[in-house]
C-alpha cells in the first residue's frame, strides 16, 4: 500500500483566499469604423476606369529647373 495522501477536498481554512482576476478594461474609443456596404461593387466606377492619375503632372509655370527634373525623372536608366 502507498503512503501518499489521497486527493480530497481542499481545506479552505489553511489556504489564503485568492485575489480575484483583474477585470478587463473597456475598449479604447478609436476612430469610427466605416459602415459595411453590401451593394454591388461593380455598379461603382473605380479609379482604373478613369484617366485620372495616368502620368499627368501638376502644371508648372515653365520653370527650366522643373523641366530638367522632369526630364531626368522620366529618362530611362540606360540613357543617362
Amino acid at each position: 500500500m502507498s503512503t501518499a495522501r489521497t486527493p480530497g477536498p481542499r481545506d479552505t481554512a489553511t489556504e489564503p483566499p485568492r485575489p480575484a482576476p483583474p477585470k478587463p478594461s473597456p475598449p479604447k474609443p478609436g476612430p469610427p469604423r466605416p459602415p459595411l456596404v453590401f451593394d454591388d461593387p461593380l455598379d461603382r466606377q473605380s479609379s482604373d476606369d478613369t484617366d485620372a492619375g495616368w502620368g499627368e503632372r501638376q502644371t508648372t509655370s515653365g520653370d527650366s529647373a522643373a523641366d530638367l527634373a522632369r526630364f531626368l525623372d522620366e529618362k530611362p536608366p540606360h540613357h543617362i
